[in-house]
């Protein structure tokens, strides 16, 4: 990807989306590829998630503190071995409200409350269609951390999955917080760039993606 197509500089995709490269340095970015990795093992392991229509999707998923599949959130994987997820971690929230600051300024993360993990591994030619991050009850901000393979991100609209979207350069160590009026934009990721992965940052092949919410749910 050329950087005179995608600008590797700070960026306000809409009112309330912000695109922070560079956010995670390697070492953090190790730290959280071996976290990662951790996860992955179980008890519930990393999977395709099965969608309504009978697919599924392309990228691998495991969830942290809530399991999501498509329109809800449980506690346990029954599509997967029916066991409880790994709870969220302390220090995870604790990142988030730091992105969170990074994205809006001082304090602003202050009251964010992330309960729920999803880690998306890309490999091959896996991506994400169009879709909207709808089944949390809170309309608190997504954090979205990127780890390895850089991807091309499509941001769009709330009201559709067509036009008008920007495409965006999402690069290892890269932050990307949407909230506010751009909490329920269209987004996905039509492509991953196979060999743009930095081994320092723990990844030699594949794209990570930890995204950060609050389910606003209880129990």
């Amino acid at each position: 990807m050329s950087d005179a197509l995608f600008p590797r500089e700070r960026a306000v995709l809409g009112e309330g989306a912000v695109h922070v490269p560079g956010w995670l340095g390697r070492a953090r970015q190790r730290e959280l590829v071996e976290a990662c990795r951790e996860w992955a093992r179980g008890p519930v392991p990393m999977r395709h998630t099965s969608l309504p229509n009978g697919g599924v999707m392309s990228a691998r998923t495991v969830c942290l503190g809530w399991h999501w599949q498509p329109y809800r959130y449980t506690r346990t994987a029954g599509d997967v071995n029916g066991a409880r997820v790994v709870p969220f971690p302390g220090w995870l929230g604790e990142l988030g409200r730091a992105a969170v600051d990074e994205a809006y300024g001082a304090g602003a993360g202050d009251r964010y409350a992330p309960d729920t993990a999803l880690v998306n591994f890309y490999e091959g030619d896996a991506g994400m269609g169009m879709h909207q991050d709808k089944d949390e009850k809170s309309r608190a901000p997504v954090v979205s951390l990127s780890i390895g393979d850089s991807c091309v991100f499509r941001f769009g609209n709330t009201r559709t999955r067509t036009r008008p979207y920007t495409d965006v350069e999402l690069a290892s160590g890269d932050l990307f917080v949407f909230g506010g009026p751009s909490r329920l934009a269209f987004h996905g990721v039509p492509k991953v760039c196979p060999g743009t992965a930095d081994p320092a940052s723990g990844m030699r092949a594949g794209r990570l993606n930890i995204t950060l919410r609050e389910t606003g749910l209880d129990g």
